[in-house]
C-alpha cells in the first residue's frame, strides 16, 4: 500500500466516524445535560458520575464492555443479530466506540454551559408564554451555545484519537474499520516509521487545530458567564 493511500483512506474513515459520533454526542450528550443541569436530586450527579466514565475507565475496558453489550452473544447483540445487524468489525461499530469514549466531554460541558445560564432570562421566557421547549431552544440553548460548541469540539478531537475500544469492537480492517490511531499502531508494528511519523502529524495537526478552535470559543464564554 502506498503512503498516500495509507494516510488519506485512514484518516477519511476517521473524519467519518468522528463527524458521525459527534453529531449523535451532540444530540444525546447536550439532551442529558439539559435534563441533568434542570434535575433537582442527589441522583443527578450519581447518573451524571455514571455517563461520565468513559473519561477514566481504560478505553480497552469500555471496548470490553461495548463487546458484552453488542457482541453477538452479548445483551443487545444477540437480539440485533436476529435483525441482520452486526456492529462488530465494522465502521458503524467504530463509531459507536468513538461515542461512548467521547461522549462525557459534551456531557460536562454542556451541563456546565446550561447551569451557567441566568434563571432570570429563563423565566421571562415563560413569562411571555413560550414552552418549555421553546425556552430552551430561543433562550438556553443559545446562551449556552459557546460552552457547547467548545465542548463538541474536544468531543470530535477525542474520537479523532479513539483507540482502544475502537480496535476491540471494530477491529483493524483496511479500508473498513482502520482509523488514523490504529494505522499508527500498525505502522509502529511493521516498523513503517515514515507511514507512522505522516500519520501522527496528520493527526496532532488536525487535533491542535481543533483545540485552537475550542480554546478560542472556551474564554469568551467565561466572559459570557462573569456579565450574566
Amino acid at each position: 500500500m502506498s503512503h498516500h493511500s495509507s494516510i488519506w483512506v485512514p484518516l477519511l474513515l476517521s473524519l467519518k466516524v468522528s463527524l458521525w459520533a459527534t453529531v449523535i454526542n451532540a444530540v444525546l450528550g447536550v439532551a442529558a445535560a439539559y435534563l441533568l443541569s434542570r434535575w433537582r436530586s442527589p441522583f443527578a450527579n450519581v447518573v451524571d458520575s455514571i455517563l461520565t466514565l468513559p473519561l477514566v475507565l481504560p478505553p480497552t475496558v469500555m471496548g470490553y464492555y461495548l463487546l458484552v453489550l453488542l457482541g453477538r452473544r452479548g445483551v443487545f447483540g444477540a437480539w440485533l443479530d436476529q435483525l441482520g445487524i452486526n456492529l462488530v468489525f465494522t465502521w458503524q461499530g467504530a463509531v459507536i466506540a468513538a461515542s461512548v469514549v467521547s461522549f462525557p466531554l459534551v456531557l460536562r460541558s454542556a451541563r456546565a454551559a446550561l447551569e451557567g445560564v441566568n434563571p432570570l432570562l429563563e423565566n421571562a421566557g415563560r413569562v411571555l408564554g413560550l414552552s418549555e421547549i421553546a425556552v430552551f431552544f430561543r433562550v438556553s440553548l443559545p446562551l449556552a451555545s459557546r460552552g457547547i460548541i467548545a465542548g463538541i469540539l474536544l468531543a470530535f478531537a477525542r474520537a479523532l484519537g479513539e483507540f482502544g475500544a475502537t480496535l476491540m469492537i471494530a477491529g483493524n480492517l483496511p479500508g473498513r474499520t482502520q482509523t488514523l490511531s490504529v494505522a499508527i499502531y500498525e505502522a509502529v508494528q511493521a516498523g513503517d516509521d515514515e507511514a507512522a511519523l505522516l500519520l501522527v502529524l496528520v493527526t496532532s495537526l488536525t487535533c491542535v487545530l481543533i483545540l485552537m478552535i475550542a480554546g478560542r470559543l472556551a474564554p469568551r464564554y467565561a466572559r459570557q458567564r462573569v456579565r450574566q
